[in-house]
């Protein structure tokens, strides 16, 4: 397929790579040039203008935020100078009140949208190991579903409104972070007992909480591990914050969202922004003279 690739981050670059050693022929672009020039090494196309990636038979896009998808793809103007019949997949992380506009923008201008926020990090997109959730029009999905076929292990298909599928990613990052809280709360009040928090979290881990995300992030715990970061704690209150604005929109109240807000916030002021987002767990030990 002839795919256009916007945004090339660590999760974009290494979708990009598998795209092209499955054969596809990809146009890229990104804000910074050298990300796109890294990549023509393995055969990309990069391109001037997102404009110029907005084409061919299906665009992909993992931006950063609300903030660059506004910036890069309505604020440009390069929706309306796409060709109608196109689709884009959007699989960045965004609110479900830009998911919404998106889709509607999209539809207005006869291009088909389709939602795949994916879980996991770049090592699992480097290894086209991947969940993609999907939610979109039945057929825009079917001619992107290929692609999905070669950067994850499985697709969720979550029905035809767009915003279903982020609001499964934002459901499911917030549980990551109530996860990272748990462990951060538990570890240091094991620690205040004399029980090191790498032999608490080697116990629950292998036997009440043998799940990838409480065996990667208390792996994380145990050893203190908070750079590089695979992905960033400010990232995370980002999305905690999405996470409270949606339940807002429709009265859901989100109480444990509040405290993890603060906690992300509480990092921040203490110079942990840029360190992953397990960095969260050091917040309870603070609080308990620990740390």
């Amino acid at each position: 397929m002839d795919i256009g690739f916007i945004g090339l981050g660590n999760m974009g670059s290494a979708m990009v790579a598998n795209l092209l050693k499955a054969g596809h022929r990809v146009r890229v672009w990104n804000r910074t040039a050298e990300a796109a020039r890294a990549l023509a090494d393995k055969g990309a196309v990069p391109v001037d203008r997102p404009h110029d990636a907005f084409g061919g038979d299906a665009v992909l896009s993992m931006l950063a935020d609300d903030r660059a998808v506004r910036a890069v793809l309505l604020d440009g103007g390069v929706l309306e100078q796409a060709p109608a019949g196109l689709v884009h997949a959007n699989m960045a992380t965004i609110s479900v009140a830009l998911a919404q506009e998106l889709a509607e923008r999209h539809a207005a201008r006869g291009i088909g949208y389709v939602a795949a926020p994916v879980f996991g990090r770049p090592p699992a997109a480097a290894a086209a190991q991947l969940n993609i959730v999907t939610a979109g029009a039945a057929d825009a999905l079917a001619r992107v579903q290929p692609l999905f076929d070669v950067l994850g292990q499985r697709t969720w298909p979550v029905g035809d409104d767009p915003v279903r599928a982020n609001v499964v990613k934002l459901s499911g990052n917030f549980m990551i972070a109530a996860a990272i809280e748990a462990m951060g709360e538990a570890t240091t009040l094991a620690a205040a007992y004399g029980v090191e928090p790498r032999d608490l979290l080697e116990i629950l881990t292998n036997t009440l909480f043998a799940a990838p995300a409480y065996k990667g992030y208390g792996e994380q715990i145990a050893s203190g591990r908070y750079e590089p970061a695979g992905f960033k704690l400010a990232l995370g209150l980002k999305d905690v914050r999405l996470a409270l604005e949606a339940g807002e929109g429709r009265s859901v109240p989100l109480p444990l969202g509040s405290l993890l807000r603060d906690g992300f916030l509480d990092s921040i002021a203490h110079g942990d922004g840029e360190k992953d987002w397990a960095a969260l767990a050091l917040v309870a030990r603070r609080r308990a003279g620990q740390g």
